[in-house]
């Protein structure tokens, strides 16, 4: 048998993941194909690693209360496709075929709403902050599987589909060495140029 992370996704979802199933999503628009990765930072609070509040956060089970910066999030639904943990662990929120709400207010390529034809992957870490070769790693063989299931063309960045509002995942990422690793699976795509540095000065 194949190994589980080169098994094939079954309605959506990828059999190496985690399953963490998240009531945020909807269905894709009629004949919308999914071309584009969004890749993402997160961490709750900021800079914290390693608990469970996004998992909570994504499946609308976070105690507002628990930390002050929750407040500023408070009654936010949300969602990503994945998340990758700081040790590699990819978790699993929603099937690929369904529209996960992970870019917001968003274009790319002239198409608005990213979120209709896109895979939204969170790594867990910090705008500014270094992310872990572990995380880099999973990233390989989850963008294989995804190759194989979907047409995929292009990988951008939350700051790249929604340059001025977000900066994530941040000056920090590693855009060659993810595109490394993703090649070194046999995927070729499109990947951003380095954004102006402009761009990356943190908003205030």
């Amino acid at each position: 048998p194949l190994p589980v992370d080169r098994q094939p996704l079954a309605a959506g979802w990828w059999p190496a993941a985690r399953p963490v199933a998240s009531p945020n999503h909807g269905p894709r628009p009629d004949g919308a194909a999914v071309t584009l990765l969004v890749l993402h930072s997160i961490s709750l609070p900021p800079g914290v690693y390693g608990g469970d509040e996004i998992e909570r956060l994504f499946t609308n089970t976070l105690d507002w209360a628990a930390h002050p910066y929750f407040e500023q999030i408070r009654g936010a639904q949300v969602s990503a496709h994945f998340v990758i943990r700081r040790g590699g662990e990819v978790l699993q929120f929603v099937s690929c075929d369904r529209r996960a709400w992970h870019a917001g207010q968003s274009a790319w390529r002239g198409r608005a709403n990213c979120n209709d034809f896109s895979i939204g992957i969170e790594f867990e870490g910090l705008e500014g902050t270094a992310f872990e070769p572990a995380q880099y790693a999973a990233l390989g063989p989850l963008v294989a599987a995804l190759a194989v299931a979907y047409p995929l063309v292009d990988v951008a960045g939350h700051e790249h589909v929604a340059p001025g509002r977000k900066h994530d995942p941040g000056a920090a990422f590693d855009w060659t060495l993810a595109e490394e690793t993703v090649r070194s699976q046999g995927v070729k795509l499109h990947w951003p140029p380095p954004l102006s540095l402009e761009m990356q000065q943190p908003h205030g």
